[in-house]
């Protein structure tokens, strides 16, 4: 009879984590969230300072990209929070982390790479928002309740 018992302990297992698997993409969005929309604000309140950067890293048309990227950090890291647009927005975002390994934090990708990639924080963004791309906003969100709403996203039956 230990058999028994333990299939309801697994079974109880599996029944709590099922209960809690919001909370992943909830947790992503929020942290992940955040951190953009407090950047994209710093980086549009020193639009400036960011396009010297730009300009400094050989990016193309500095002024209009630090506008661009500063303003998709801000509001898809709202959006983000908000589960609205997620897999758009962090789609947009992972482009921008895969351009920042590319540019202001290639030589610390470089010296990290393979052990400790995940000290480098545009690429730990970048697996999180590939994440989202691949998952979805999850079932506490913004594009959870529209998809309802509007009757996406549904299931067919063959």
């Amino acid at each position: 009879m230990p058999q028994g018992r333990i299939q309801r302990l697994c079974a109880f297992g599996l029944r709590i984590t099922a209960a809690l698997a919001f909370l992943a993409p909830l947790l992503t969005r929020l942290v992940v969230g955040w951190g953009f929309h407090v950047t994209g604000y710093g980086k549009l309140s020193n639009l400036d300072k960011v396009t010297g950067f730009f300009t400094d890293l050989g990016i193309p048309f500095p002024g209009a990209n630090a506008a661009f990227i500063a303003s998709l950090e801000f509001v898809g890291g709202l959006c983000l929070m908000l589960g609205l647009g997620t897999r758009i927005f962090a789609a947009l975002l992972s482009c921008s982390m895969i351009v920042a390994l590319m540019t202001a934090d290639k030589a610390s990708f470089l010296e990290k790479f393979p052990h400790t990639l995940t000290d480098v924080t545009p690429f730990t963004y970048l697996l999180f928002l590939i994440w989202l791309v691949l998952i979805g906003p999850g079932p506490v969100s913004l594009d959870y309740f529209l998809s309802k709403w509007l009757g996406v996203g549904r299931k067919t039956e063959v």
